[in-house]
C-alpha cells in the first residue's frame, strides 16, 4: 500500500512538472507577433524580429512568472502549514498590504522609478512583518499562533487604512491611476533587469523553505509534541515566517499585488500530495508557478488590451475556491 502511495506521489509530481515545462513553452510561443495565436518555432530563423520579442519580452517575462507563482504558492504552502490553517497567506500577516503601501507611497512623492518603488515596497512589507511578530509577543492572550494572527490582521488592517490615505491624497489625473494599476498587479513591466533584481532573494527564501519543509510539517503539531521532538516552535515558526515573506515581499515589490495564488494552490493540490510539507510545499512552488504562468497568459491573450495580472488570478481563485468548499469539508487546526 505504501509503495502503491508512493508511486501515485510520483506519477503526480511528474505530471504538474510537465505541465510545466509544457505551459513555459506555449507561454514563449502565445502573443501577438506576428498574428494573433502561435507563433511558428520554424519561422525564428528567418524573423529577427521574431528572436528579439521571444527573447527579450517573453522569455524574462516567462521565468518572472514562474518566480512569481513559485514564490506564493510555496510561501502560502508554508503559513497553512506552520498555522495549522487553511485560510492562510502572506496577506495575514499583513506583507502584501505593506508593500502596496510602500510602492503607493513612493508613486504619490513623484519618485517613480524602478529602483524607488520597489525598493520602498520592500522595505514597508517587511516592516509589515516585524510590527506583526513585535505586536504578537505584546499580546497578552492565546497561543502564538492566534497571537500572530491576530496581530496580521491587525497590521494588515492598518497599512489598507494607510494606503486608502495615499490613494485620496493622490492626483487623480497623474498619479492615482500609477498607484491603482500598481496594487492589481502585473507582469508586463518584467525585463531582465527586473528578473536580476528579484532573483536572489526569491531563490534564497525558496531553497530555505524547500530545505526545511520537513520541519514545517512538524510545526502543524500541538507545540508541546513539536517541543517534545527537539523542535523550538516559536523561534523556527518564526524562522520560516520570515524566509517565506522575504519571497513575497520581494516578488509584490516588482509585480504588485497579485492574490489569491497563496491561498488556493496549495489547497487544491494537498488533496493530492497530503498534508506532509516534504511533498504539499516544493508541489505547491511548481503548481503556484504553472498557475500564474496559465493566468498571465490569458491575461496577455485574451483582449487586445492586457488585463492586470491580479483580475485574473482573483477570478480563477475565487472560481477554485469556492468548486474547493463544494466539494470538501476544510478544517482549521488551530
Amino acid at each position: 500500500m505504501k509503495s502503491q502511495g508512493a508511486g501515485k506521489g510520483i506519477r503526480f509530481s511528474l505530471l504538474i512538472g510537465g505541465a510545466l515545462a509544457a505551459g513555459f513553452c506555449l507561454y514563449l510561443l502565445v502573443g501577438r507577433y506576428p498574428r494573433a495565436g502561435l507563433l511558428n518555432p520554424f519561422s525564428l530563423g528567418q524573423d529577427e524580429i521574431a528572436v528579439r520579442v521571444l527573447l527579450s519580452l517573453r522569455l524574462p517575462r516567462a521565468l518572472g512568472a514562474v518566480l512569481l507563482g513559485a514564490v506564493l504558492g510555496g510561501s502560502g504552502a508554508v503559513f497553512q502549514t506552520i498555522f495549522g490553517n487553511p485560510l492562510v497567506d502572506a496577506g495575514f500577516l499583513g506583507v502584501s498590504q505593506g508593500a502596496a503601501f510602500g510602492a503607493a507611497l513612493a508613486l504619490l512623492a513623484g519618485a517613480s522609478s524602478f529602483y524607488a518603488v520597489a525598493g520602498l515596497s520592500f522595505i514597508f512589507a517587511l516592516a509589515a512583518l516585524w510590527i506583526s511578530l513585535s505586536l504578537s509577543k505584546a499580546f497578552t492572550f492565546g497561543g502564538q499562533v492566534l497571537r500572530l494572527l491576530l496581530a496580521g490582521l491587525a497590521v494588515s488592517a492598518f497599512f489598507s487604512a494607510l494606503l486608502g490615505a495615499v490613494k485620496y491624497a493622490a492626483d487623480p489625473l497623474s498619479q492615482l491611476p500609477d498607484i491603482v494599476f500598481w496594487t492589481m498587479g502585473s507582469l508586463a513591466p518584467m525585463s531582465w533587469q527586473r528578473l536580476r533584481f528579484v532573483l536572489p532573494p526569491s531563490l534564497v527564501s525558496l531553497i530555505v523553505l524547500l530545505l526545511l519543509r520537513w520541519r514545517a510539517t512538524l510545526l502543524s503539531l500541538d507545540d508541546s509534541v513539536s517541543f517534545s521532538l527537539g523542535l523550538r516552535p516559536e523561534t523556527e515558526r518564526a524562522l520560516l515566517a520570515v524566509a517565506a515573506a522575504v519571497g513575497v515581499a520581494t516578488v509584490t515589490a516588482v509585480c504588485g499585488v497579485v492574490s489569491w495564488v497563496g491561498l488556493v494552490v496549495p489547497q487544491v493540490l494537498r488533496l493530492r500530495s497530503g498534508a506532509d510539507g516534504r511533498s504539499a510545499i516544493p508541489l505547491s512552488m511548481a503548481g503556484g508557478a504553472l498557475f500564474v504562468l496559465v493566468s498571465d497568459g490569458i491575461a496577455r491573450v485574451l483582449f487586445a488590451g492586457e488585463l492586470p495580472l491580479g483580475i485574473v488570478t482573483s477570478i480563477l481563485g475565487a472560481l477554485s475556491f469556492a468548486l474547493l468548499l463544494t466539494r470538501r469539508k476544510m478544517e482549521l487546526l488551530r
